[in-house]
């Protein structure tokens, strides 16, 4: 994968020994369609205006900027739940302060569409969702229709049953892979700081993200993405709320039920580290260790990188498999930070997803699907 520049091998896939259909994703925007789900409703008064839009092969700060500049709205004034890809078609929602709702049902932007408008009394921020809802198609399979959705069917009855790793998708790292290598030459002092806050963040991240990916291949090649290591910390599910040590026994009935999972590390001088002295310390340590790194160096990026914990598993819900024409179709709802993507990946088995320029005008995402 482009992110890895020699750091660790290819991650290892959660179902190795079950074959993929190949094929490509996102041949078209349209084989590729998420929406969001936001954890709220609008609340039908206030001085922001509620919009849920659908874009078309353009960025979401692309999508942002031109809405704003019609509106006559300072874009750092737009509220959003989240970022998503370009090369899609996705759903999402964002909030406009002091605008009249007929004001936005009246914009025409090619690529764009107005679904609903609302009056709210807050600016939506990142993170405002309780997951998102994908529909995605792969073409041009290595295999035909009725054997790839035997494949598929095999696939998906492991990834309901166990999840998927909650890998850090390639677009967490860059157009050209590079983001993570670029951000611990900043952090170790190599490299110059960029002046823009968004671009230093965006390094700072990928350096956790690339880490933690390194952490988790290993978990997975040893069946434990969703199995307990004694001093892991766990966090739920749904609430997510924060993570704690979680005993054998009680591991053994909340991983199994999917109610919570392990979490692995996002390193930083505030994450929270599992006891001293125990493996899931030990593992931790080491990936550090073997880069002559330590917590304390992320420190030197300020709040952006303070670290945290993210669950080793991605829960996989309501996932369907069917064939459409000669696609495969894959439909499943994800929680907020969850890749599409790495889901995706298991159904294909070493066909990677064509990676897409930015739209002009426009930025890589700095957080996941979510």
């Amino acid at each position: 994968m482009p992110w890895l520049k020699g750091l660790e091998p290819v991650l290892p896939y959660l179902t190795p020994g079950l074959p993929g259909v190949g094929g490509v994703l996102r041949a078209s925007p349209e084989d590729f369609r998420v929406e969001e789900l936001p954890a709220y409703e609008p609340s039908g008064s206030g001085e922001h205006t509620w919009v849920r839009f659908e874009k078309t092969a353009m960025t979401t700060p692309f999508a942002l900027q031109a809405m704003a500049r019609e509106l006559g709205v300072n874009v750092r004034d737009v509220g959003v739940a989240g970022m998503k890809d370009r090369h899609a078609v996705t759903v999402q929602h964002a909030t406009f302060p002091r605008v009249e709702p007929s004001r936005v049902e009246g914009l025409a932007i090619p690529g764009l569409r107005v679904l609903a408008v609302s009056r709210h009394g807050n600016k939506l921020k990142t993170g405002h969702l309780r997951g998102n809802r994908f529909e995605l198609r792969v073409t041009g399979l290595e295999v035909g229709p009725e054997e790839a959705l035997l494949r598929a069917e095999a696939v998906a009855s492991v990834l309901r049953a166990r999840g998927a790793p909650n890998y850090y998708g390639e677009q967490r790292f860059g157009r050209d892979g590079d983001n993570a290598p670029r951000g611990l030459a900043m952090l170790q002092g190599t490299e110059p700081w960029p002046r823009d806050g968004k671009m230093r963040r965006l390094f700072v991240s990928a350096a956790q993200s690339a880490l933690f990916n390194v952490y988790l291949s290993a978990r997975v090649d040893q069946g434990l993405h969703d199995r307990h290591v004694l001093g892991d910390l766990a966090l739920r599910v749904a609430t997510r709320g924060r993570p704690w040590v979680v005993e054998p026994s009680e591991a053994e009935v909340l991983f199994g039920t999917g109610e919570a999972s392990p979490t692995g590390p996002m390193f930083g001088p505030a994450m929270p580290w599992p006891p001293e002295g125990t493996p899931a310390r030990a593992r931790e340590e080491e990936v550090l260790a073997r880069r002559g790194l330590t917590a304390e160096v992320f420190g030197r990026a300020g709040d952006l990188g303070e670290g945290t914990r993210r669950p080793t598993r991605l829960v996989v819900e309501g996932l369907l498999v069917s064939v459409d024409g000669a696609g495969l179709k894959l439909a499943f709802t994800l929680g907020p930070g969850g890749y599409a993507t790495v889901v995706a990946r298991e159904f294909q088995k070493g066909s990677p997803e064509r990676l897409q320029p930015a739209a002009p005008g426009g930025i890589q995402p700095t957080a996941s699907e979510a």
